[in-house]
């Protein structure tokens, strides 16, 4: 029997593939945006809030996935895109819906390089556009012009 895309993703960062972390991966791959622990409580309602935050720290620890802090106050999730460590050249834009709070990523807008004064060594970087999406903003003739 073949892994699946999933499983091979799993065991490439060293995480052995249970049925939990499968369903959070499926979840995480399902979802056209990045998903918070509440979000993931919604769509596994068998599934209880400690085990989904216990599988979402051990796939950020193995770098499975990462976090995006949008403003909100609950951190988002997404899956690395690749087997290999995310690197600063895999970060992207995400934008932030003030209005309906829904965190959308631009994976072909990537993040402009930052300029560090010497000594400095970047591990990471997190760009988040705050706005309206195009549903909320026409549900605001007023605001479109901003």
């Amino acid at each position: 029997m073949e892994p699946t895309d999933i499983e091979h993703h799993l065991q490439h960062h060293g995480i052995r593939p249970t049925a939990m972390r499968l369903l959070v991966c499926q979840e995480l791959r399902r979802a056209s945006r990045p998903l918070s622990l509440r979000d993931l409580e919604e769509r596994m309602p068998t599934a209880e809030r400690s085990t989904i935050f216990r599988t979402l720290t051990l796939l950020l620890h193995h770098h499975a996935i990462h976090a995006i802090q949008d403003g909100s106050g609950a951190l988002h999730y997404e899956p690395c895109e690749s087997d290999d460590h995310h690197t600063l050249d895999d970060q992207h834009v995400h934008f932030y819906c003030e209005q309906c709070h829904r965190t959308f990523c631009f994976r072909n807008e990537k993040i402009p390089q930052a300029a560090l004064p010497e000594g400095f060594k970047m591990t990471s970087i997190n760009y988040m556009v705050k706005g309206l999406c195009p549903y909320c903003a026409k549900k605001s003739p007023s605001l479109q012009d901003i």
